[in-house]
């Protein structure tokens, strides 16, 4: 796409700049909703310095993981509405079909109890998910120099919980090769996985399983404290949904005013990342 007027080459900035800003005023001028595709680099960069983004009112990402036939579309800038809200699809013969319950993809079919599996509750601007996270600890083959890895979890954070769980709860983690993965190949950032992913590494290296239908919530400070999230109860109602039993929380959770007389979930609050452990293991 170019401007005839505009006498740079094709997918310059001042070409990208000018034809979205056509763009831009057709689609104020007759109320039409226009959807601009933009190049993206190898680095991950829009061309034309990112200038759409700064012209548009939304700006959407197609992500997804090759191997996988799920795909998600995410709202990084939204002038109208939350951002970092995600769809859900399924890439079918018949091209993308919405995924009516989302976090049946991110959790494995007649899941069973396993030692370093854990399902938390992700919230995603509007829409809770339930994922399930896979942790895998075991003695290193190199001295001094322990792998860590992560894949869909910030590496620094997962750092950050190996040195709280060492110093408050004594786990002997310095020696210990740590793996961690998010199932589905969804990406979490938000502090309320952090119980989640800490009791997946716990659980790995004891060999200690959690019972598959019990969910944690919340986030782990450096005292080794559990901290309240936002957005609880769409989260509880999520888990209730899906027919999970128990659900590890913070201790500031008031269970009356979240779970109505005929819930058949049960919330175990909880202070410290060891009474958590000890709830569970």
């Amino acid at each position: 796409l170019f401007h005839a007027e505009v006498p740079s080459g094709p997918g310059s900035v001042a070409q990208v700049r000018e034809c979205a800003s056509t763009l831009v005023a057709f689609a104020k001028q007759s109320g039409c909703t226009v959807l601009l595709i933009g190049h993206v680099t190898k680095e991950g960069g829009i061309a034309g310095p990112k200038v759409l983004e700064h012209l548009v009112d939304t700006v959407l990402y197609f992500e997804g993981d090759h191997s996988s036939r799920f795909r998600l579309i995410r709202a990084f800038k939204n002038r109208y509405g939350t951002v970092n809200e995600i769809g859900v699809f399924a890439m079918t013969e018949d091209g993308l079909r919405e995924v009516s319950n989302p976090s049946s993809m991110f959790l494995s079919q007649g899941r069973e109890a396993g030692p370093g599996s854990v399902v938390f509750a992700l919230q995603e601007a509007t829409r809770p998910l339930l994922v399930e996270v896979q942790a895998l600890v075991t003695s290193s083959s190199s001295i001094g120099m322990p792998r860590r890895m992560s894949a869909g979890f910030d590496h620094n954070r997962m750092s950050l919980l190996i040195a709280i769980m060492e110093k408050r709860l004594g786990l002997n983690l310095q020696g210990e090769d740590i793996f961690v993965n998010i199932a589905g190949g969804l990406k979490v950032s938000e502090p309320a996985v952090d119980m989640g992913i800490a009791a997946a590494i716990a659980g790995s290296f004891r060999n200690l399983s959690v019972d598959p239908h019990t969910v944690m919530i919340g986030e782990v400070g450096l005292t080794g404290e559990v901290r309240s999230v936002i957005q609880l109860e769409a989260r509880l109602t999520e888990v209730e949904r899906l027919g999970f039993k128990r659900c590890v929380v913070p201790h500031s959770v008031k269970e009356d005013k979240l779970l109505n007389k005929n819930s058949s979930l049960r919330l175990i609050p909880v202070k410290t990342l060891s009474e958590a452990f000890d709830a569970v293991f």
